[in-house]
């Protein structure tokens, strides 16, 4: 960093990516703020300002050693798993006088949760840290760190009664040209193989493609349709009455499909004036965009995923920010991060799914007006496609 740009930072204050300490007073608390940095986003750590006044009061040299040295015991010792960190002695001129700051950064951690000597998770929440202790944001944080999946975790309460026997069997002949019991598998053990049944229970991923009635179970998991009258979500007037779709993934993708082909507008475009006229938005980037929020959503939390219908644009809204580090940018160029492996699997034998993480990029090379947002605060995905003018 060049010293003009962490005078800035200095200048902007603390926020959840910097944090200002005077001086290495508490080994402990400086763990718990490098794992805060490490579940989050990541951040830096300015030794010699003073945090609550953010004056610069620089380390003599013997100090920045000193720290130096420390901070590197504590990111093997005291923080599990340890972390990498680096470190970076900046020398600043203020007031015609020079002082050293020790600035220590810290990467988004790779091998999420990190904890405490005793166990304890921290993230930021703002420019300060606090403990994680809901289950669910736990879980995401392993989910994060590639140690969790939603999608192949055990589903309370299920049996391989509540599997529909006939989607299984059809999509076992369709994945490998012959029934199960061709292969020499009991219905059971096929189960086994695909990974839907484990322990006795069925995983959220075979409920959601084969369950006989999956909402009965999750009801959170469908697919949420409106079309309103105007261009605000808050309105009360509906050319459709909302409606939840419910079924198999594959099912509530082609009632979406549906939903979309009937209440967006067809265009005459030159053809017979008793023919179909041409959907205003390619049916293939809705596709694509449909099966990118269902496949790649967030299944940790219990929400559906919504389809609005604007009368300027159309919205589909899916649980969940970008996995890990992946940013629209990068999913723009069909660089993908796969959350669900076992959804992705079952999607491209029973969709148009390629599962290739080319979906966007594809949508966007058919309908550039697509808009893109990785909704960090709340959490969720969001693409618009801004629709022309009726007249």
């Amino acid at each position: 960093m060049f010293s003009k740009n962490i005078l800035d930072i200095i200048k902007a204050g603390e926020t959840s990516r910097v944090q200002f300490k005077r001086e290495l007073d508490n080994q402990d608390k400086l763990a718990a703020e490098m794992i805060a940095f490490s579940n989050a986003k990541g951040g830096v750590i300015l030794f010699g300002v003073e945090d609550k006044t953010a004056e610069i009061c620089g380390l003599n040299y013997d100090a920045v050693q000193k720290t130096s040295n420390a901070i590197s015991t504590i990111a093997n010792e005291l923080v599990k798993p340890q972390i990498f960190i680096t470190t970076e002695v900046v020398d600043i001129e203020t007031k015609n006088e020079n002082k050293l700051l020790l600035i220590v950064s810290i990467e988004e951690g790779v091998a999420k949760p990190y904890k405490d000597k005793n166990g304890t998770i921290w993230t930021k929440q703002g420019a300060d840290k606090r403990k994680v202790t809901d289950n669910t944001e736990i879980l995401r944080l392993f989910q994060q760190g590639g140690n969790l999946f939603a999608d192949e975790m055990e589903v309370a309460g299920t049996t391989i009664d509540d599997i529909d026997e006939r989607l299984f069997a059809d999509y076992f002949k369709k994945e490998f040209k012959r029934t199960y019991t061709e292969k020499n598998l009991t219905y059971e053990e096929a189960l086994k193989a695909k990974r839907i049944l484990r322990n006795g229970k069925i995983t959220l991923a075979g409920l959601l493609f084969f369950g006989k009635e999956p909402q009965s179970i999750k009801p959170a998991f469908t697919v949420k349709t409106v079309s309103f009258f105007g261009n605000e979500a808050s309105g009360l007037q509906y050319r459709n009455k909302p409606e939840d779709l419910k079924g198999s993934i594959p099912e509530i993708f082609k009632q979406s499909m549906n939903f979309l082909t009937s209440n967006l507008r067809h265009l005459q475009q030159g053809q017979g004036f008793n023919s179909t006229g041409i959907l205003e938005i390619s049916p293939i980037v809705l596709e694509e965009l449909l099966q990118n929020a269902m496949i790649h959503r967030d299944y940790l939390k219990n929400a559906p995923v919504r389809i609005f219908i604007f009368d300027n644009r159309l919205e589909i809204i899916s649980p969940g920010k970008l996995p890990n580090s992946l940013t629209v940018e990068e999913i723009k160029y069909g660089n993908p991060v796969i959350r669900n492996n076992q959804i992705v699997a079952f999607g491209i034998h029973t969709l148009p799914f390629s599962g290739l993480g080319t979906g966007i990029k594809r949508a966007l090379e058919l309908q550039p007006n697509i808009e893109l947002i990785n909704d960090t605060e709340g959490e969720q995905f969001i693409v618009k496609i801004y629709r022309e003018p009726h007249h």
